[in-house]
């Protein structure tokens, strides 16, 4: 009966749709908390530390000895043990959340063509983002927009454990001779042990996430009833690691402002120039990718004209945007989908849950950036082989970044220690990591939208029907 009622009366749907989207964005979102938001203290935290910062460079200098007493006793212990604690976790909070997001494919003999083509979609585009970003980032070279001398000084602060193990890697290729081109890829990609590859103090994130991404696959090959108790055993894992993320960053106000004044007293205002040009990079990059990556999608994959798609999803884009989070955005663009886009009921419950945890391309976009960015500050020149490394690191992050605000955080610092820059250096960012978490979360669930139209036009479906779809 409330089915013909709507069919009857259009505006009557489109009164339904809007109360049971309310309705469920109610039932998924959390009760507001109570006093300033984290990432508002977060921001009050940055500005107390630059104006901080700045007071004391520019009256003290930044090698008083004074200051620099303060900074070692006081400043500097409290950033760094705010790193080691986000540095704790990264292991199990990669290894856990990639395994569950892998695994969460489901038997990948009956999900067939949908599977294949969602996740080919999802890793071609990834690659894309962060092509763009490592694009941008070596074209405009965000982290050297600071005069030589305090190039310099970053280089020597940040930079030393980089040319350590330059020289350590130059001196084991030395000795196990030269290698083919193939078992070079083979003996980067691919522990021998993998206990050996997250002993170390800077694990190797590489070795770590292939192990992760073969045991999820393995996963997916199994019957459920023996694997369901190592999936929830997992399961349990991310949601504890990410508790812990949660309790962590309650601390963050005040370690941001400690290592913000530590870095700004040190290397003056300067870093904050560079820190504009970062910002300015990566909204650019998803910008680029937004509204010519997706446009040229949609346009020709799933046959939608690209303003009229953007119309028909803006809602998804505020909610998306508002929350910085794929998981709280998931309700809503999975009633979007299917009513404005028209697209089926089984391809959006696999496409887009599946994307929210496994298909970040903002995240990798950003990923890529970040990583860039904070290596040229630290004055160390990646090589082409380290950034390809840096693109398979992010499209797999991609798939083991929790789609939570700042998922990406432990993540970026894990990569940081793998290349030898001192993870201090994530501090410059946190700042400005809310606006820009909000940016690419969007970029992410748009991301979702586009794989899920894609895959029903490639499986014969007709998006954007009249009569068969209403907006909102």
């Amino acid at each position: 009966m409330n089915e013909q009622n709507e069919r009857e009366n259009p505006k009557l749907a489109d009164d339904n749709f809007e109360r049971e989207l309310t309705t469920d964005l109610d039932d998924k979102t959390p009760d507001a908390p109570k006093g300033l938001a984290l990432h508002t203290k977060i921001l009050i935290g940055l500005l107390v530390g630059v104006i901080g910062g700045v007071i004391a460079n520019e009256t003290l200098g930044g090698d008083n000895p004074n200051l620099v007493g303060f900074i070692k006793n006081i400043t500097e212990p409290i950033g760094q043990l705010f790193l080691n604690l986000l540095l704790m976790i990264v292991v199990p909070l990669v290894f856990s959340s990639l395994v569950v997001g892998v695994a969460g494919i489901g038997d990948i003999r009956k999900l067939g063509r949908i599977g294949l083509k969602s996740f080919g979609y999802c890793l071609v585009i990834s690659a894309i983002s962060v092509v763009i970003g490592l694009t941008l980032a070596n074209t405009i070279r965000p982290g050297e927009r600071i005069n030589p001398e305090t190039a310099e000084q970053m280089k020597t602060q940040f930079g030393g454990d980089a040319a350590k193990r330059v020289e350590a890697q130059q001196k084991d290729a030395i000795a196990a001779g030269a290698d083919s081109p193939l078992m070079s890829v083979v003996k980067t990609v691919v522990p021998k042990n993998v206990f050996n590859a997250i002993s170390s103090e800077n694990p190797n994130m590489l070795h770590l996430m292939f192990f992760a991404l073969i045991i999820g696959i393995a996963i997916t090959l199994l019957p459920e009833p023996v694997a369901s108790p190592f999936v929830r055993g997992m399961g349990a894992l991310f949601e504890i690691t990410s508790k812990i993320i949660d309790i962590i960053m309650k601390f963050a106000p005040y370690a941001v402002a400690c290592l913000i004044f530590t870095n700004v007293a040190r290397f003056g205002i300067e870093l904050l120039g560079a820190l504009g040009w970062f910002v300015a990079t990566v909204l650019l990059g998803l910008a680029i990718h937004m509204f010519g990556v997706y446009s040229l999608s949609v346009w020709f994959l799933s046959k939608i004209n690209p303003l009229e798609f953007f119309r028909r999803i803006r809602t998804v884009i505020v909610t998306a945007f508002s929350t910085s989070s794929s998981n709280a955005t998931l309700p809503t663009a999975l009633k979007v989908s299917e009513e404005n886009l028209g697209v089926p009921k089984e391809i959006n419950n696999f496409v887009l849950t599946v994307g929210a945890t496994a298909n970040q391309n903002g995240t990798a976009l950003y990923e890529g950036i970040t990583v860039l960015f904070l290596a040229q500050l630290a004055g160390v020149d990646l090589s082409l082989g380290q950034q390809l490394m840096v693109v398979y690191l992010a499209i797999l992050g991609g798939i083991g970044t929790a789609g939570v605000p700042s998922g990406s955080i432990p993540f970026i610092i894990g990569i940081l220690a793998m290349i030898g820059v001192n993870p201090a250096l994530i501090a410059i960012i946190l700042g400005v990591d809310r606006i820009l978490d909000m940016c690419r979360t969007t970029l992410n669930v748009v991301g979702d939208l586009t794989a899920a139209t894609f895959v029903a036009r490639s499986e014969g479906f007709e998006l954007l029907q009249p009569g068969k779809t209403k907006i909102v």
